[in-house]
């Protein structure tokens, strides 16, 4: 499965303790992230990640393309509600898109942590039926 990670300023040490806990599932599976993102993710996990661009200079507009095309299979977008930022549009066509074309999308800790453990499972490979 092709998942993307993207995590606001603050987060982003949060997404790099996930990615350790939780490197036993994510090495099954092809890593998508932000440039910033998926430098932290790569470095703390010895993961492969494919970056893309920062998420505010079109990072989260490459994932949503790619979501756009089915290509994603699910997103944990860990991001800080309370923090506005300049890009806000860019976040809400993202996570608009997830529901349109029916991606698990995760934008907490919580949510994270139990889309990861219901893809070790198999429960999101209802997405690869999707894909043929």
């Amino acid at each position: 499965m092709n998942i993307a990670l993207i995590a606001h300023d603050n987060k982003k040490k949060l997404m790099e303790n996930l990615c350790i806990a939780y490197r036993h599932i994510l090495y099954k599976h092809r890593i998508f992230a932000t440039g910033t993102t998926g430098q932290i993710v790569e470095d703390a996990t010895n993961l492969s990640v494919s970056k893309y661009l920062t998420g505010h200079l079109g990072g989260a507009q490459q994932v949503s393309a790619q979501v756009a095309l089915n290509d994603i299979d699910l997103v944990i977008f860990l991001r800080d509600p309370l923090q506005p930022k300049h890009y806000e549009p860019d976040i809400d066509s993202l996570l608009r898109l997830c529901d349109s074309h029916n991606i698990p999308v995760a934008s907490n800790l919580a949510t994270a942590e139990v889309l990861l453990l219901a893809l070790d499972r198999g429960d999101l490979d209802w997405r690869l039926n999707l894909k043929r």
